[in-house]
């Protein structure tokens, strides 16, 4: 009787999987496209075209002013170095009334970095337990790591450059170097952050 009702609800259940399905699937067209589409350009559509830098051959400085001096460094220093490195790089300075290709500005700044330096430093221990040709006993040998940390003043220099026609920023860079004592030795550390800074320059 079991075997009878069990076969009898199978062919029910297949019966209903053969019947018409209810959903139907349906859509609707896409509307037209407005008149003005057709003479409209999206330019956010397609990826900007690649920056020329070679066509970037002269510059002055943002808005005619040298980057401003610190306490630490003055202005003539900043200028000398930031100058000597768009030099090396074929930028020349313009020092009459014709049109710049960049625009150039440049700050120098002190930060205060964190510096951790671990050390490891090793101790013997161990017991006494049997007896061997170097002697009685034995030994071990281990380390322990200790962390230092400590505070650092860096010298950080910022050199931005925008397009002279456009004003659109077009390459910035930044770049720190160790804080040391004397003129000498600081003239050295800001030419050592702008040559860093400017190193990428211009963009592979």
């Amino acid at each position: 009787m079991n075997s009878r009702s069990g076969l009898l609800m199978i062919c029910l259940g297949l019966a209903a999987c053969q019947g018409t399905n209810p959903y139907v699937a349906s859509s609707k067209p896409l509307p037209p496209a407005p008149p003005q589409a057709a003479n409209t350009f999206d330019r956010s559509a397609y990826p900007a075209a690649p920056r020329d830098y070679g066509r970037y051959r002269s510059w002055a400085w943002l808005n005619g002013r040298l980057p401003p001096g610190t306490a630490w460094a003055d202005s003539a220093q900043v200028a000398e170095a930031v100058s000597n490195a768009l030099d090396q790089r074929g930028l020349r300075p313009l020092h009459d009334n014709r049109p710049a290709d960049l625009f150039v500005s440049a700050e120098l700044h002190l930060e205060t970095r964190l510096r951790q330096v671990r050390d490891d430093y090793g101790y013997y221990g161990g017991g006494y337990g049997g007896y061997n040709r170097y002697g009685s006993g034995y030994g071990m040998y281990n380390t322990v790591p200790i962390v230092r940390t400590y505070q650092e003043q860096v010298v950080v220099v910022r050199v931005d450059l925008f397009d002279a026609q456009s004003g659109q920023p077009v390459w910035s860079a930044s770049a720190e170097t160790s804080n040391r004592g004397n003129q000498s030795e600081r003239a050295d550390a800001i030419r050592e952050a702008v040559e860093k800074a400017m190193s990428a320059y211009p963009p592979s």
